[in-house]
């Protein structure tokens, strides 16, 4: 075990999860998962439990299945095989707003920001679930309305805080630069109040130093919300020195399941995506 790594331990169906979340209900369970696209099967036999306050990574060459996965975990396509729990929840035939609701919350690769309006808005618009009062009382501005208005600011506030971000409140989302960009989109996701987090390739067109800052705001949303978070990632600088435990696909099919030094060490993981040994060679 690699001197920074979490300890991970077996959990029932074969699984492992970080010793921490042992006892704990999964966040994430997913049983035999999967989609065929005219017969075509884009994710088959999917099988990955993620621990209650576990960063985890999927990881796999381009075309693997690893978004597909993701559009099945909120929902944008319904499975045509298996199943998925959300803290022990049965997710058959939920909407992506339902499973939202029950805490399953996402970023996309390419940012889908509201650029004309203010950062803050941007936030209050993932708020929504959880704001209280009707349509009677917005039309006719109650005082119901205008109680849930005050408490929407200030979690907004609270939450922008939470990523130094409270300064740019104000901002028009679409001036901001790329890197706050990016914490802006996580911050809107968290603002849905979830227990699990996806990002599908956060330090994608990053620099070393925002990849950095994005590394410690991943560990910040784990130990200090306790919300676990699942990402996508080809950079794998950051995913082994982030993530505790690691899945790995390829055609579709998980290939490999592990920590991190197992998946750097797993051969058919070198093979597919970190690249053979002869390649490495026929490159020096």
């Amino acid at each position: 075990m690699a001197k920074n790594e979490t300890k991970m331990v077996p959990f029932p169906s074969r699984a492992i999860v970080p010793e921490r979340d042992l006892g704990k209900t999964p966040v994430l369970e997913c049983i035999h998962l999967g989609i065929e696209f005219g017969g075509l099967k884009a994710v088959d036999d999917f099988n990955l439990i993620v621990g209650a306050t576990e960063i985890a990574g999927l990881i796999g060459p381009n075309g693997a299945g690893k978004t597909t996965v993701f559009n099945l975990l909120t929902k944008v396509y319904q499975p045509t095989h298996g199943t998925m729990l959300v803290q022990g929840r049965e997710t058959n035939g939920l909407s992506t707003t339902q499973v939202n609701r029950i805490g399953v919350a996402r970023t996309f690769q390419n940012i889908r920001l509201f650029n004309s309006q203010t950062v803050e808005e941007n936030v209050m618009i993932g708020l929504h679930n959880h704001l209280k009062g009707g349509l009677f009382s917005d039309m006719f501005r109650l005082p119901t309305y205008f109680k849930s208005e005050k408490k929407a600011h200030e979690r907004a506030l609270e939450l922008l805080d939470f990523f130094d971000m409270a300064d740019m409140a104000n901002y028009k989302a679409g001036s901001l630069p790329y890197g706050a960009q990016r914490r802006l989109e996580i911050v809107r996701a968290l603002a849905t109040d979830p227990c699990i987090l996806l990002l599908d390739e956060p330090a994608a067109g990053m620099n070393p130093s925002e990849t950095e800052d994005l590394m410690n705001n991943i560990r910040k949303i784990r130990d200090e919300l306790k919300i676990a978070v699942m990402l996508i990632e080809h950079d794998m600088k950051l995913v082994m020195g982030i993530c505790e435990g690691i899945c790995v696909m390829n055609y579709g099919k998980v290939i490999a399941k592990g920590t991190p030094s197992e998946i750097q060490s797993n051969p058919a993981v070198i093979e597919a995506y970190l690249g053979s040994h002869n390649d490495s060679k026929e490159e020096k």
